[in-house]
């Protein structure tokens, strides 16, 4: 891809409303036993919380959040790198929770993940033909010929020149040309779910509107489904269908993408983009964007009912003696508030909107 490809600016559609999800997570539950000197026990860290949602065929689903919402915790939930304390991961009707690591070997084939930082994921030691071709290696029996043919196709298919591209190390390559790597490896297999765990978040913009661009390409070309986790909200709405919201372990929002922004329910998203930073349109002066009050509390000991009560402007006594259940406001669209937000809140997506203009 050239330097001057234009980022994509309109958030595809997908005729898989009507499908059955290809992933159901229900009532998720991780927690990790804390430990000060000595492995005496301090407490438990409720990293996620009783989350439940879809994902359907074709669907790109975002996941936002400030850093410590347990974004990533979910991701390795989902995919049993952690096993989860409780709840279902049912893929094609399989609950992946409970396997064996037999059984979830079969499974992962079609669940892969891209993470933030490519060079972390690469063996430095290998060429990239060895690289891309690990998965192969153990999941098939292509001899040597297939295998390598396939791997030029895959690197061709993320746009990467094989004849260049084949004999390098992952320290001769850029950090876009590393990310490029890792996601010819998760294709690899045909998966029908990918996991992007800030997959563009530690590269810099240009090179983030190409690797978007190319997820965009293999999802038409392949027919894949993204979770794809992300703090930066504009990156979320130019590539996802729906959006789902987490705060300290728990769903606070989900729903489609433009909705969501031009009228969320949560006070916790409208701060989010509030956050937002934009440039005046008139004067390209940057504007400053609202702070997030207040400290995020820990997961060691949430508060009570609502979790995000303590810093939200509309609590009340209520919010802290009864958990607010996700309920479905709109057609698709589901808040987890005693107080859910009325009306359109256009500046948040001319705050996104105006990032891509």
């Amino acid at each position: 891809m050239s330097g001057t490809e234009p980022m994509t600016t309109t958030t595809s559609t997908t005729t898989a409303t009507q499908a059955e999800p290809l992933l159901r997570v229900r009532n998720l539950v991780q927690e990790f036993v804390s430990r000060g000197p000595g492995g005496i026990k301090t407490g438990v860290v409720h990293a996620v919380s009783d989350v439940s949602f879809d994902l359907l065929p074709g669907e790109t689903l975002g996941i936002v959040g400030e850093t410590g919402s347990g974004k990533t915790t979910l991701a390795r939930s989902i995919i049993q790198l952690d096993r989860p304390r409780s709840g279902e991961v049912v893929f094609q009707d399989q609950n992946m929770v409970g396997m064996s690591k037999r059984q979830l070997k079969k499974i992962r084939a079609n669940i892969q993940m891209v993470y933030q930082d490519p060079f972390g994921s690469l063996n430095p030691r290998w060429r990239i033909e060895d690289v891309v071709a690990e998965p192969l290696l153990g999941y098939t029996r292509m001899n040597s010929t297939d295998r390598r043919a396939r791997v030029r196709d895959l690197l061709d298919m993320v746009g990467l020149n094989p004849d260049v591209f084949l004999r390098r190390r992952p320290m001769e390559l850029s950090g876009g040309q590393a990310q490029r790597v890792a996601i010819a490896r998760a294709i690899a297999l045909n998966p029908k779910i990918i996991v992007c765990d800030e997959a563009i978040s530690s590269l810099d913009v240009l090179i983030q509107a190409q690797v978007i661009n190319l997820f965009e390409k293999l999802r038409a070309e392949l027919g894949l489904s993204y979770l794809f986790i992300a703090h930066n909200l504009a990156t979320v709405k130019q590539v996802s269908d729906r959006v789902a919201v987490m705060y300290l372990g728990q769903l606070v929002e989900i729903g489609p993408s433009e909705q969501l922004y031009r009228a969320p329910r949560h006070p916790y998203t409208r701060m989010l983009l509030d956050s937002i930073p934009i440039l005046d349109p008139e004067t390209g002066v940057a504007q400053r964007p609202v702070a997030l009050e207040g400290e995020t509390p820990s997961p060691l000991d949430p508060p009570s009912g609502c979790r995000f009560r303590t810093r939200c402007p509309l609590a009340q006594d209520i919010c802290a003696q009864v958990k607010p259940a996700l309920t479905e406001n709109q057609a698709g669209h589901s808040v987890a508030c005693h107080f859910p937000l009325e009306g359109m809140f256009r500046s948040a997506a001319e705050r996104v909107d105006s990032q891509h203009a």
